[in-house]
């Protein structure tokens, strides 16, 4: 009877026998695989953290081309063309005639008289000299000139009305001391021309 007993017992404790045996085979492959999981999920999340680092990166660069971009067309919209002589690959000189002869010619139309005036075609410290100096020529105007309110004012509107592209770069005005209806002023003026 007592083997009819253990019988009954036999399948369970084969299962029982198998199971443990098959967890004791099947463990350290399966420890294996849940380090490798873990491993590939470490390496998934680092990764994700730097696609979205890298994209929001990406996005502002995106942001900042387009922000640029639209600057500009404003200013191209908004702003005036630089200066262009009819012939190109002249020296500094030659090219700002042109934009040289035109400032005369607002200072002669509105009666302004030039005491003196000097031109400089290398100006340190100009952005576009410095930066751009193979694509702009620039000159530095400084004029000293002598004018009534009137004169002057009008030369001013048409200077800001002018075609082309120029930097008033700084403006002293001194009343004459003999007749305080006279000016005395100095103008720096930049000029600038494409090559």
């Amino acid at each position: 009877m007592d083997n009819d007993k253990l019988k009954q017992f036999l399948i369970p404790i084969l299962l029982i026998f198998f199971t443990i045996v098959g967890l004791i085979v099947l463990l350290p492959k399966t420890i294996e695989q849940l380090q490798a999981y873990a491993g590939a999920k470490a390496d998934v999340a680092t990764k994700t953290a730097t696609y979205e680092e890298r994209r929001a990166t990406f996005d502002q660069i995106e942001r900042q081309k387009a922000e640029d971009s639209a600057q500009d067309q404003a200013n191209q919209a908004n702003g005036k063309p630089f200066y262009k002589p009819v012939v190109a690959g002249m020296d500094a000189d030659a090219a700002i005639a042109g934009e040289f002869a035109e400032i005369l010619e607002l200072v002669r139309a509105n009666k302004i008289k030039v005491r003196s005036m000097e031109n400089n075609t290398k100006p340190t410290g100009d952005h576009f000299y410095d930066n751009a100096g193979d694509t702009y020529n620039v000159a530095r105007l400084d004029l000293e000139m002598i004018a009534n309110y009137v004169n002057y004012d009008n030369f001013l509107k048409e200077l800001y009305k002018h075609e082309h592209f120029l930097d008033i770069e700084s403006v002293e005005i001194v009343p004459y001391k003999k007749n305080k209806k006279i000016l005395l002023i100095n103008l720096k003026l930049k000029l600038y021309a494409k090559k």
